[in-house]
């Protein structure tokens, strides 16, 4: 446990990030699964929407600073690869 009141509110601020990270997390999760579960359905309009929603959630992730950028830009590009290999 802090002792002193700055680390007291340190660990209040982590707390906070640490919670709003994890929803963001979460949301890149759902989207890159959504979009992964469109492509094995063989659905091209289901997928092209669902690859869209989960290259902007990576990217907004990314700007939030929850994601590294070129961590997000190298999961979009293997999504995308994904997708051109499934139509061909």
């Amino acid at each position: 446990m802090a002792n002193t009141k700055s680390a007291q509110k340190r660990n209040r601020q982590a707390e906070k990030r640490r919670a709003r990270n994890q929803a963001v997390r979460t949301q890149v999760k759902s989207a890159v699964k959504k979009a992964r579960e469109a492509l094995a359905a063989k659905n091209p309009a289901k997928a092209q929407a669902a690859l869209r929603a989960a290259a902007r959630t990576l990217d907004r992730a990314a700007s939030k600073g929850v994601l590294h950028k070129k961590n997000a830009s190298r999961r979009i590009a293997r999504l995308f690869h994904a997708s051109q290999t499934a139509q061909a």
